[in-house]
């Protein structure tokens, strides 16, 4: 008997540690394992878009050999580190970048209940460690001894702490609306139909959403805000110097950013880990249980993460890179400010609201408009006849049954 209270004595006072490490291993490794969906998807997103026909063709089926070769690649590739490079700086960098990226997750409720940690300043805890990632930027660029890095690295850190500002203030409107930080409570309020979400609460939550997913996507140096990569100097900014596997760790950083900060918009602008179909008062716990209706709604959050990975991967593939000055210019004369309006109108909107219970009409119109409109965009998509690029030049690429293009050779 005194065995066994010891070993309960034990048990109650490593649990806790335990309990820790096994999170911590669940979030990375789906951390990691959604970066790598993530690869595969942009380049089959990028070839649907701008006809690129490598990723249609190779890579076994559905492309997915092609995906794993690149990994295995960069696990065994050369590590180098230059000889003018910081030795320990240069080797860190890239694992404090990771690590502001995974902090993130720490706080981000995937589910009722189903998060690592519990905060109630959840939201501003997730903002305050992904920030941490400029850090990691900058000792690459700093410690790689090149200046071609120094540069990649000084534009991306003023580019990133620029767009933290109106990030953060997009952020506090739904937080007023909502009356908390806790994510976990904010995704709560949003159970039933999905004209309950917040970004149809108002216009100024509605506006609020396009500011703060366009101000993540430009704080996860993505297009047409990846100024960093600097394709136009022919060098890669501040991992210029990087090879192999910590290469691979800056990129496994920018897509668990991007999956943390769509994340964040799911919870607190698109419902959550709520589908938006049931009745109101109802969710899947209620309907299901509380074990499979939970499974159910960590599969609709991170259904709502990828999506929005997905549109910032469209929107890397259409539209074009800005310059630095253009850059900085969208985020302080015009998101800055919209973020400032937003916020000022939001507040006043809480308190005419309650003495204007008509104004509680405004999120069916802005529900239902938008259920209208997505639904005209997925029809035109699903209409519109695709043209591949052998239709277009049948002379540049052999055709199935034929001989392919005929090239004349002269003696």
């Amino acid at each position: 008997m005194p065995y066994i209270s010891s070993f309960w004595l034990y048990f109650d006072v490593l649990w806790p540690y335990v309990l820790a490490v096994l999170s911590a291993l669940v979030l990375i490794t789906f951390m990691l394992l959604s970066a790598i969906f993530f690869v595969w998807l942009e380049r089959k997103v990028s070839a649907r878009i701008q006809d690129r026909l490598g990723p249609t063709r190779v890579g076994g089926k559905y492309g997915w050999l092609q995906t794993l070769a690149d990994g295995l690649k960069l696990l065994v590739k050369e590590d180098i580190i230059p000889t003018n490079a910081d030795p320990m700086l240069f080797r860190i960098g890239p694992y404090i970048a990771l690590a502001g990226a995974f902090l993130a997750f720490i706080a981000l409720p995937f589910g009722n209940g189903v998060v690592a940690r519990n905060l109630n300043i959840a939201i501003f805890f997730m903002l305050a460690v992904m920030s941490t990632e400029i850090f990691g930027i900058i000792l690459g660029g700093y410690a790689s001894g090149s200046k071609w890095a120094l540069f990649g690295g000084m534009r991306e850190a003023a580019q990133i702490v620029s767009y933290e500002v109106p990030r953060a203030i997009s952020v506090i409107v739904p937080v007023i609306v909502a009356g908390s930080m806790n994510l976990t409570e904010i995704g709560k309020q949003q159970t039933g139909p999905f004209w309950n979400w917040i970004v149809f609460h108002d216009p100024f939550t509605f506006c609020a959403f396009w500011v703060f997913f366009t101000c993540a996507t430009a704080s996860c140096k993505r297009a047409p805000f990846d100024l960093a990569e600097a394709e136009s100097e022919l060098v890669a900014g501040f991992h210029t110097e990087y090879s192999g596997f910590r290469w691979l760790i800056f990129f496994m950083a920018e897509y668990g950013s991007m999956f943390a900060v769509s994340g964040i918009a799911s919870i607190l602008f698109l419902g959550g880990w709520h589908l938006g179909l049931l009745p109101p008062g109802w969710d899947m716990e209620r309907l299901f249980g509380t074990v499979f209706g939970n499974f159910i709604n960590v599969v609709v959050f991170i259904l709502k993460g990828w999506f929005l990975v997905f549109v910032m991967m469209w929107v890397r593939w259409t539209l074009p890179r800005l310059r630095i000055d253009q850059v900085m210019i969208t985020c302080l004369r015009y998101l800055l400010p919209m973020s400032c309006f937003l916020l000022v109108g939001v507040s006043v909107w809480q308190l005419v609201a309650a003495e204007l219970t008509w104004l509680s009409l405004v999120n069916y119109l802005l529900a239902f408009g938008s259920l209208f409109l997505f639904g005209f965009m997925v029809f035109k998509a699903a209409a519109t006849t695709a043209v591949s690029p052998t239709q277009l030049m049948p002379g540049a690429w052999p055709i199935a049954g034929s001989a392919g293009p005929h090239v004349t050779h002269k003696a």
